[in-house]
């Protein structure tokens, strides 16, 4: 396969600013590739700055998946070559979602949000998820992640001080219907379509997106001439993009697109 791309577009996943993959810009830059870092719509800012708007900002609390996708979709429309997507959390399900439309050479999710129909009925994903779906909540409100949540559904295993820090750098309010929406048709994957080589990561720590549903995820995939492959990580949470040891995932996807030559 050569069908080598020079751009990589980096999708944030929900609950985060899209500043975590700074770093990741920096590694992949220094390997030759051009790299797009874009926040989600209304998302431009400072994770202190969004956090003050909590509780005001209608517009976010109302704004829907689709959006998102159709903001990506337009980011990647404007490049000369289809690029590879790498997105993690709901930004790892954008990127397959992505990759069903044809967009992209390759994708890579890390610790993707579930397509829907793909669910888990383990407690450390029904506890995580139940707060920021809201669902006898009003939509016009935002979720912000309280510090116990983070700690619970990012950063579980990491000090009190790496907590607090990664909770001041990262955590904004987030839309209640986006993450409904992901459980909608709007997340529909068709499963048999051929598509891109199709990478999904995960990792052993992960309380709101656990490995075994990710793996899950790699199993729906049914078409016998497209490339889809999993890799789990271990001693590692959902808060991956920004670990001490984010270069193993990184490495592992570089390797993974010379494997393949893309």
């Amino acid at each position: 396969m050569k069908n080598k791309s020079k751009y990589i577009v980096f999708i944030t996943g929900a609950f985060v600013t899209h500043h975590g993959w700074l770093p990741w810009k920096e590694f992949f830059e220094n390997h030759g590739y051009i790299c797009i870092v874009k926040p989600w719509p209304l998302k431009d800012g400072t994770a202190s700055e969004l956090r003050a708007r909590q509780g005001q900002d209608t517009d976010l609390g109302l704004m829907q998946y689709s959006e998102v996708l159709d903001h990506y979709a337009d980011i990647i429309r404007e490049l000369p070559e289809k690029p590879i997507l790498i997105g993690h959390s709901v930004g790892g399900l954008t990127t397959q979602l992505l990759v069903q439309r044809d967009l992209a050479v390759a994708g890579i999710a890390l610790h993707p949000v579930p397509p829907q129909g793909v669910i888990s009925f383990k407690w450390s994903f029904l506890k995580s998820v139940w707060k920021p779906l809201g669902l006898f909540t009003s939509a016009r409100k935002t979720h912000l992640m309280s510090l116990a949540e983070w700690q619970y559904a990012f950063t579980n295993g990491m000090s009190l001080e790496d907590q607090l820090e990664s909770y001041d750098q990262n955590v904004i309010p987030e839309s209640k219907t986006v993450l409904r929406d992901t459980l909608s048709s709007t997340a529909h994957i068709d499963f048999k379509k051929p598509h891109a080589p199709l990478l999904i990561l995960s990792g052993t720590n992960d309380h709101i997106i656990p490995a075994s549903l990710n793996y899950s995820n790699f199993k729906k995939y049914k078409n016998s001439s497209s490339i889809t492959e999993y890799k789990e990580f271990e001693e590692t949470n959902h808060y991956v993009v920004s670990l001490p040891k984010w270069q193993r995932q990184a490495n592992y996807i570089l390797d993974w697109l010379g494997k393949y030559e893309i």
